[in-house]
C-alpha cells in the first residue's frame, strides 16, 4: 500500500509540472519556489501546537487547490503559481513520507513516524 501511495503522488506531483507548464513562467522559478512551503516550519518555534496548526494549513492539499482555483477564475496567474506550488510540494513530501503534523511531535504524521529512530 505504501508503494501504491508513493506512486499516486507522484502523479499529482507530473500532474502538477503539467499545470506549472500552462503558465507563462520560466521553468528555473518552479524548482526554486518548490521547497518555500517549509517556511512554515517556523511555526515550530512557537511550539508543537502553532506549528501543526501553521505546517497542516501550508501543506493541506485543499488549500492548494482552493489557491489555484481562485487564480484560474480571476485570472491571477501568481495565485495559480502559489496553488501549483503549494500541491506539488505536499506531492513531493507525501513521495519522501513526510505528511500532516499530529500536536505532540513533528516526527508525528499522518503518514506514520518520521526520523532516525523510527525502526529502532
Amino acid at each position: 500500500m505504501d508503494k501504491l501511495i508513493k506512486l499516486e503522488e507522484a502523479g499529482m506531483f507530473v500532474l502538477g509540472l503539467f499545470l506549472f507548464a500552462t503558465l507563462d513562467y520560466s521553468w528555473w522559478v518552479f524548482p526554486v519556489l518548490l521547497l518555500a512551503p517549509d517556511i512554515s516550519m517556523a511555526g515550530y518555534l512557537f511550539g508543537n501546537r502553532t506549528g501543526a496548526f501553521v505546517y497542516n494549513i501550508v501543506h493541506h492539499k485543499g488549500i492548494a487547490i482552493l489557491i489555484y482555483c481562485i487564480g484560474f477564475l480571476s485570472v491571477i496567474p501568481v495565485l495559480m503559481l502559489a496553488g501549483i506550488i503549494l500541491f506539488s510540494h505536499s506531492s513531493m513530501d507525501r513521495i519522501l513520507g513526510y505528511g500532516l503534523k499530529y500536536e505532540d511531535s513533528f516526527q508525528h504524521t499522518h503518514l506514520g513516524q518520521i526520523g532516525i529512530n523510527v525502526n529502532k
